[in-house]
């Protein structure tokens, strides 16, 4: 089963996270600190909340989630022979799980990825993949302050995407 994820910024988690169990009727998946993330059955979702405190209401990224690494490794022969310009990140760790995962810049220069996930991790992680398409600078989900408080070497400063 494929569903659509939607992350979203949040200013507190803790509040984001009250409102979207009410709104959708369900509990989180997963909750860590500065992170939280729903499985929605119905509509098909995975909601990605990121605490990213003044940027709030904003959209973090999109993403298909898929049920394989197979499917992941389809999606990027299919993009690229689209023509378009792929991203691979396989055996990352990112939003507390080891993924698979390919990243896409819309034309707007929204991102999107498409992912399965292998594994959870004790770790937000660290990725290559940022905001501008650029490995030295931005991140692809921002810096969280409560990632950052329970940092380790691994994830210092820098936080993935999902």
């Amino acid at each position: 089963m494929s569903r659509t994820q939607l992350a979203l910024n949040v200013d507190n988690l803790e509040e984001a996270v009250t409102f979207y169990s009410k709104l959708f009727n369900a509990q989180p998946a997963k909750v860590k600190p500065g992170y939280a993330n729903f499985a929605i059955a119905e509509p098909p979702l995975k909601l990605v909340l990121i605490e990213n405190p003044g940027s709030g209401g904003t959209l973090n990224h999109l993403g298909v989630e898929v049920e394989s690494s197979e499917k992941v490794h389809a999606e990027i022969a299919r993009l690229s022979g689209e023509g378009l310009f792929t991203e691979e990140e396989i055996g990352t760790t990112c939003c507390f799980a080891t993924q698979d995962k390919v990243w896409v810049t819309g034309p707007a220069g929204e991102k999107w990825e498409v992912y399965t996930v292998l594994a959870d991790s004790e770790s937000f992680g660290r990725s290559p993949r940022h905001q501008d398409g650029n490995s030295e600078s931005g991140m692809c989900c921002g810096t969280t302050a409560a990632a950052e408080s329970d940092a380790s070497t691994e994830n210092a400063g820098t936080a993935s995407c999902c």
